[in-house]
């Protein structure tokens, strides 16, 4: 670790030299490329001559045949056909634009398609103009970044630290890019942990995918763990991100490690219209994910929407639509989409979410039909609380959550949810808002919770129907009083239906139009010698009964009372009284008060009769279930909804500090106060 950090500081060392033509917020744009440059430069290194001589000898051949024995004279899945390298780019100081430039356009087809997306041969110019260029690059000559000498795995941290500091300093996400290692370490723990008898196999072979890979860190540690269980796995690594700097920081990974380059793919797994899934027929072993937290997908909403209604479940986004603020869910569904079926080995899972995919959205909503379509199907095995704190970019808690088509026998049918948010150390110095890192002891810990399956301080189980409720609507009687108020009438003038009787249709400034109003404003007129003629002490408790009265003194003046204006009358006066008689329908139903309308979730464990008698009827008599809100799907009474209240699983009641006790650190404050003052007015 302290040649990483070493090879870290001098590569910073190097950014000073960008002072004056580059502001700090875009050093990245130089150094992330060149260090990727340097990296396979050192990579290709012995065997520079190799390929010189064999491409000297099949340079006529055709493109494709000429690719594969270059790299195989290269030994990885790239090659450079140019004589130069960083020593001989040194060596010429005053062509080192125009060498710099050959030498890019020198690597190997697919080498050449990764490095494009640093866009690095814009700034070559930029660098010449401003006298930097050689500068920049004979520094990067003096750094040794052979893989005998920073492995994968520390070109890994080098990477990702230059990412960070850089994405920092633009003000941009780092946390989009990357996640914090012993994170990776324990959701590799995880998913891994059950299957340590199959991974042993000799010559497995298992696929590793990651639809937001970034700089590749997830899909790497997977990799590197895989790789220490058993020397002889064959893991296949497959990755995409949208960002250009992180995929070709992961590209360019993968091509040193001689993963098949075509399994990284650029752009927008979620679909925006010019990019989709890059895999879409493929099915993966396991599958890790960092989805950026709380990120709106408006961009990729016509997209998304249309293979949700087009598709349904034979597409990847059947189970439902999230809100358009965040798309984390999206993700999820993606990956579960390209889970293996179950007789062909199946799959497992892990991602990481912030807090709301547990409880967002009310039954029946995008989020809780997602979370229904998992826990129904019996895919999701666990979710662990980490701490705050943990990550670069936020400073919040987040979740792992543990998602799979196999689950072992005694877990089938169970949830498991481990707190963990205890489990941290504080960093000496803080790198954005990561002030806390999970330990290797603490990742042992955590992975012991998980696979001891056993109810204790941090760690619960629970069967899937726990964490479903079946939201009904709980309805009240209509009891309305009536009574003739100065107020009452002021607000009838201004309802639409009173209002709309002297509006005409007719043409504006014609006669019929200006008689049309006049008949209207004298119903108006009408209409209010009728209220005003009722006793304005007298109070009705029945609906009926001050109806009657109405249309009796309308009917003595010859005037015939509308629906809309009635009603109007009738929603104006009334007001409720639970003295006053039920408001019945034609068919003598009780009318539904819209006013005292409220919901009950019942637990899907209980009987909803059962619940209505014990905990609303003793409250409120005359309430009622409204039976024709039903469930879609089942069609039963009430609609049915998933959340997941984790910490309301863990919450320790802490009793309040003794009165005493608070009132003598008041007091000792305000004596502190005194004192303090007292010195100031000597």
């Amino acid at each position: 670790m302290n040649n990483f950090q070493e090879k870290v500081n001098f590569i910073f060392s190097i950014a000073d030299a960008l002072r004056g033509p580059y502001k700090p917020n875009q050093y990245g744009k130089v150094i992330l490329p060149l260090t990727v440059l340097r990296r396979l430069d050192c990579v290709l290194e012995k065997s520079k001559e190799k390929v010189l001589s064999e491409y000297t000898k099949h340079k006529d051949r055709p493109p494709e045949v000429l690719e594969k024995l270059l790299n195989r004279a290269a030994g990885h899945q790239f090659h450079n056909i140019s004589k130069l390298d960083f020593q001989r780019l040194k060596s010429d100081p005053n062509h080192i634009a125009k060498n710099l430039a050959h030498y890019l356009k020198s690597f190997s087809i697919r080498a050449r398609g990764i490095l494009d997306h640093f866009g690095f041969s814009e700034h070559i110019e930029k660098l010449e103009k401003a006298n930097r260029l050689y500068l920049v690059v004979s520094k990067f000559a003096e750094i040794d970044l052979h893989p005998d000498k920073v492995s994968n795995q520390e070109m890994g941290y080098i990477f990702e630290e230059l990412v960070r500091k850089y994405n920092e300093d633009a003000n941009e996400t780092a946390g989009d890019h990357f996640t914090p290692r012993e994170v990776i370490r324990l959701m590799v723990n995880l998913l891994f942990a059950p299957d340590d008898d199959i991974l042993t196999q000799k010559s497995i072979v298992k696929t590793i995918y990651d639809p937001t890979c970034g700089t590749g860190g997830m899909i790497s540690t997977a990799e590197e763990h895989l790789k220490k269980l058993n020397p002889d796995a064959k893991p296949e690594i497959f990755g995409q991100d949208y960002n250009d700097e992180s995929y070709a920081v992961c590209g360019s990974d993968m091509l040193i490690k001689g993963h098949s380059i075509e399994n990284i793919v650029f752009g927008d797994v979620l679909g925006d219209g010019q990019s989709t899934d890059g895999f879409p027929s493929e099915k993966f072993d396991y599958m890790l994910a960092n989805p950026p937290f709380g990120v709106k997908w408006e961009a990729e909403q016509d997209f998304v929407t249309k293979e949700h209604e087009s598709q349904g479940f034979s597409g990847r986004f059947g189970a439902g639509l999230p809100r358009i603020n965040d798309g984390s869910f999206l993700f999820l569904q993606h990956m579960i989409s390209k889970m293996k079926p179950v007789d062909q080995g199946g799959t497992r899972l892990g991602i990481v979410f912030n807090g709301s995919p547990l409880f967002t959205g009310d039954a029946g909503s995008g989020e809780s039909e997602i979370r229904r379509w998992i826990i129904e199907n019996d895919w999701l095995e666990a979710i662990v609380g980490l701490p705050d704190q943990l990550f670069y970019n936020t400073g919040i808690f987040t979740y792992i959550w543990i998602v799979t088509n196999r689950k072992a026998p005694e877990r089938k049918g169970k949830v498991q949810l481990i707190n963990a948010v205890s489990f941290f150390e504080k960093m000496r110095k803080s790198l954005g808002n990561k002030r806390n890192y999970i330990t290797e002891k603490q990742i042992e810990n955590i992975t012991r919770l998980y696979g001891e399956f056993k109810d204790g301080e941090f760690s619960k189980i629970f069967d899937n129907t726990h964490f479903g409720f079946r939201k009904i609507t709980v309805e009240r009687p209509l009891k309305l009083k009536f009574q003739i108020s100065q107020d009452a009438l002021s607000l009838l003038q201004e309802a639409s239906a009173f209002v709309n009787l002297a509006v005409s249709k007719k043409k504006k400034g014609s006669k019929a139009h200006d008689e049309e109003v006049e008949q209207g404003k004298a119903q108006q007129r009408a209409f209010l010698d009728i209220l005003k003629s009722l006793d304005g002490q007298k109070i009705w408790t029945d609906r009926e009964s001050f109806i009657n009265e109405i249309h009796e003194q309308a009917r003595s003046r010859g005037i015939k009372l509308g629906a809309p204006i009635l009603k109007a009358i009738v929603g104006v006066f009334g007001t409720h009284d639970d003295g006053a008689t039920v408001c019945c329908d034609k068919n003598e139903n009780p009318e539904p008060d819209t006013s005292l309308r409220d919901t009950e979730s019942v637990p899907l464990s209980e009987s909803i009769e059962d619940y209505f008698q014990r905990e609303v009827k003793p409250y409120v008599p005359d309430a009622w279930i409204n039976d024709s809100i039903k469930d879609e799907k089942d069609e039963q009474i009430g609609i049915v909804g998933y959340e997941v209240p984790f910490n309301r699983h863990f919450y320790k009641y802490v009793p309040p500090r003794p009165l005493q006790e608070i009132e003598a650190d008041l007091k000792g404050i305000t004596d502190s106060i005194l004192k303090m003052i007292g010195g100031l007015t000597q």
